[in-house]
């Protein structure tokens, strides 16, 4: 289990004078390794992903849930499954000042199952929620993998037939719809059936493996007492054949759970979804019962799961709540950024930037540009205006308006004053500069940007 080390905290220092000889001998302090920064170049594509999650969760009417990123230790190692690569090497548990061991969440259901339990929120009613934000695991950096990662979460509790496990696959589909991404993604399918049924399996499955117990890595040696099934997942290629000749979980389903997923999948012919069968996937975290599924994608050169989910309907009893039914998934947020990245799906207009730069062209008309400037913003609300600020010659000032990227500049001068106008300066047209009355240019500007203004009564 990886764990905060006690030699990164500093102990804390009384006296200032000591405090600044700490720093002034101290390296230079840089993020932690896995935990990432992101700057104004990047976050307008979270801006831009973010918002479309958001459109869609409204549309299906799913409500927003926010957990904390700290919980007890016992919450990930009870609902996660003690013998996951998760609990055991990766999760980020520190004890803090009462001797409580806490962790950083690893993943986000478990946190909206108590959330939900302590709440009251899944008493003789069903929810439909999600969620949003970072996580934390230890595991090896590599790209649009980290050690703080961040992802959205869908959860539906109280809903006991497929229907909700179609809306959930539904719901994601629609997003690859939206974002461009339909073309490049692959949906699989799997059951893992009930506990009893996966039991049973497991026998046999055990059975299996011990009969090729040579062809095993160390890895699946060591899951082979404790969670075979989790063997299935290995990428291992040496142990590809073997794999593909173990027994599958589906051929031992019980009768109730091979229902359920035969409704599940006429539903989503009838939607017109594509998926691929694969009776190899089991997701890697023990809570999962029947459906479980994933979207992935080749686009970022190998395979990689964008999307993952399942049923999971013993969880809420086994966090100290009643029998709940409950399905979900969730996706990495930097896996789906780097995807759109790649295929080059985040449009202009979402990448942020400038439409004006208002300059006031020397300190008279700093105050007035001032004014206009909020004018303007009330005027034509999606109107992105940049007012120069910081003096500087004429010049320099031009400068930082073409720097700005802004299509357009309004010139802000004496003369202008004088006579209550402004003046237009095309930055990216080769067309003459306007001068126009100030009481004209919202609706001016609205028009050039297509944009919309605020119709306010006499």
């Amino acid at each position: 289990m990886a764990r905060l080390q006690a030699d990164h905290v500093q102990p804390a220092i009384e006296d200032p004078v000591l405090l600044v000889k700490e720093f002034a001998l101290s390296k230079k302090i840089q993020a932690i390794r896995g935990m990432n920064d992101l700057l104004p170049d990047v976050s307008p594509r979270w801006q831009f992903f973010e918002s479309r999650v958001r459109d869609l969760m409204q549309r299906y009417t799913f409500d927003e849930i926010r957990m904390p990123i700290v919980e007890q230790t016992a919450l990930f190692a009870r609902s996660i499954g003690e013998v996951t690569d998760i609990v055991e090497k990766e999760m980020y548990t520190f004890e803090d000042r009462n001797g409580d061991s806490l962790t950083l969440r690893p993943e986000g259901t478990a946190s909206c199952v108590r959330a939900a339990l302590e709440h009251g929120l899944l008493y003789n009613q069903t929810q439909r929620l999600w969620y949003q934000g970072p996580m934390f695991r230890h595991e090896r950096p590599q790209k649009g993998r980290y050690r703080q990662f961040h992802q959205v979460g869908v959860e539906a509790y109280g809903f006991e037939g497929p229907d909700i496990d179609a809306e959930v696959i539904l719901l994601s589909a629609r997003l690859w719809q939206e974002l461009g991404l339909t073309e490049h993604v692959t949906l699989e399918l799997n059951s893992l059936g009930s506990s009893e049924a996966r039991a049973a399996y497991r026998e046999t499955l055990l059975s299996y493996f011990e009969a090729h117990r040579e062809l095993l890595d160390e890895d699946s040696l060591r899951r082979l007492a404790s969670n075979p099934l989790r063997i299935l997942d290995s990428k291992n290629p040496a142990m590809a054949e073997m794999l593909n000749g173990a027994p599958r979980l589906f051929d031992h389903l019980d009768e109730e759970s091979r229902t359920h997923f035969e409704q599940l999948t006429a539903m989503l012919d009838a939607a017109g979804i594509a998926y691929v069968l694969n009776p190899r996937l089991v997701r890697g975290l023990d809570y999962y019962c029947r459906t479980v599924f994933e979207w992935t994608t080749t686009a970022l050169g190998s395979q990689g799961t964008v999307c993952a989910g399942g049923r999971y309907d013993g969880l809420v009893e086994q966090l100290g709540g009643k029998p709940t039914p409950a399905v979900g998934f969730a996706m990495g947020i930097e896996r789906l950024i780097l995807l759109l990245e790649t295929l080059d799906l985040v449009p202009e207009e979402a990448l942020g930037g400038c439409d004006v730069y208002l300059l006031p062209m020397d300190e008279s008309a700093t105050i007035p540009a001032l004014t206009l400037a909020e004018t303007l913003r009330s005027a034509v609300p999606g109107l992105r205006l940049q007012l120069h600020c910081g003096g500087g010659s004429f010049k320099s000032r031009m400068k930082k308006a073409d720097k700005s990227g802004a299509t357009l500049a309004l010139l802000l001068g004496p003369d202008e004053l004088a006579s209550d106008a402004i003046t237009l300066k095309f930055l990216r047209q080769e067309r003459d500069q306007q001068n126009l009355p100030q009481a004209a240019l919202s609706v001016t500007l609205a028009e050039l940007l297509n944009l919309a203004t605020v119709t306010r009564p006499a």
